[in-house]
């Protein structure tokens, strides 16, 4: 098994960083911005997650 599904683990993560960094002082107006990208790197990731684990369980590598 490679690296692979630790780094997907990790990304998601990273997402609930983002999600959760409270933005202050002149970074204030991207704390939507940085949100979004935090949302859709762990629904990204995630579902990247959930497709190789369902290719391993038919068989599929």
């Amino acid at each position: 098994m490679n690296g692979f599904p630790l780094l997907y683990l990790s990304c998601i993560l990273a997402g609930f960083a983002l999600v959760r960094v409270p933005l202050n002082g002149f970074l204030a107006p991207l704390e939507p911005l940085a949100i979004i990208v935090g949302v859709l790197a762990i629904l990204l990731f995630s579902c990247v997650l959930i497709f190789k684990g369902v290719m391993v369980l038919i068989g599929k590598r």
